[in-house]
């Protein structure tokens, strides 16, 4: 076995500045739809139904869509579906397939939460860069998104 390629010292500074990025990013977005009783899970999940035909995705489909383990997605679900959120819909087409269902609740949340949500995200990411610098993220990590799709 050949040795590992150690990262640069400019390599392992790019990794730590993305890996603290992303970790504080996504728990400032998160703390900040608690205050709307979701978690940034949660809000995944809404924003995808609620973009979807008939506000309904199978939960196959939806697990991939948020890069989730079926059982772990089955878990949130119920979770949402205490709350009123969502709902699980047979498929009649497939008796083992099951649809998750955007609720008039869930519809409503949404509305009220994703002005919200744009603004954290302008505030904490979009308006700290520039357009040059958001083009230049969006080409560098492209190829990476691109590379991970395929191992999945």
């Amino acid at each position: 076995m050949s040795a590992p390629r150690w990262l640069s010292p400019a390599e392992q500074r790019a990794w730590r500045t993305h890996l603290a990025l992303h970790k504080l990013l996504m728990h400032r977005l998160d703390r900040e739809l608690q205050e709307h009783a979701l978690s940034l899970n949660d809000y995944e999940i809404l924003v995808n139904l609620s973009e979807s035909p008939d506000r309904r995705m199978r939960m196959s489909d939806l697990a991939d869509a948020t890069i989730q383990s079926r059982s772990r997605l089955s878990h949130q679900i119920s979770r949402m579906e205490a709350k009123g959120l969502v709902a699980r819909e047979d498929c009649h087409d497939d008796r083992r397939g099951t649809f998750a269902v955007l609720t008039e609740q869930g519809w409503e949340t949404i509305r009220r939460v994703a002005p919200d949500h744009v603004v954290s995200v302008r505030e904490h990411f979009i308006d700290r860069l520039t357009d040059d610098q958001l083009e230049a993220i969006e080409t560098a990590y492209e190829p990476i998104v691109e590379h991970l799709k395929k191992l999945r």
